[in-house]
């Protein structure tokens, strides 16, 4: 029997506190809940999700530079560290996977700072402003980059 696909699905820091921290912002639906609906969404397409959440950079380069051998995409959304971390871009790099980027939030509508992402330069494509939806869409144009057998990263 063929195995599935592994899909690496990471979040940085803060997201452990979805659902409360600025609701306004970010909305009600916690990370427990965007993980079911990405491991519902990942059944359907035939992928199998590993869904992890770290508040440390480091956790996050170690568990990147283990999916190299270990998943076959990547699916980020590295908080506050999208914007400050050359060690998790140098990681995504690193990994040579196909990666997609998503932000709860429309990033281009916020703080400048907010609008560079560093894991942009790695990313085949970033997914924003769709709050949990957005994962979802990630896993959708992550199986189409597998099953195209287009896996540049």
């Amino acid at each position: 029997m063929p195995t599935r696909p592994a899909i690496l699905i990471l979040n940085g820091p803060n997201l452990n506190m979805l659902g409360v921290r600025q609701p306004e912002l970010y909305g009600r639906e916690t990370l427990g809940d965007i993980e079911a609906a990405c491991r519902e969404r990942a059944a359907a397409l035939s992928l199998d999700v590993d869904f992890r959440q770290s508040n440390g950079e480091g956790e996050i380069v170690t568990w990147i530079q283990e999916a190299r051998g270990t998943a076959d995409g990547l699916i980020i959304n590295a908080g506050a560290y999208t914007h400050t971390s050359i060690a998790i871009l140098d990681a995504v790099l690193a990994a040579e996977l196909p990666v997609v980027e998503v932000h709860l939030s429309n990033i281009f509508r916020r703080e400048r700072f907010r609008r560079h992402s560093m894991i942009s330069e790695a990313a085949r494509g970033v997914i924003c402003g769709f709050g949990g939806q957005g994962y979802l869409l990630a896993l959708d144009a992550m199986a189409r980059i597998l099953t195209t057998d287009d896996r540049q990263p």
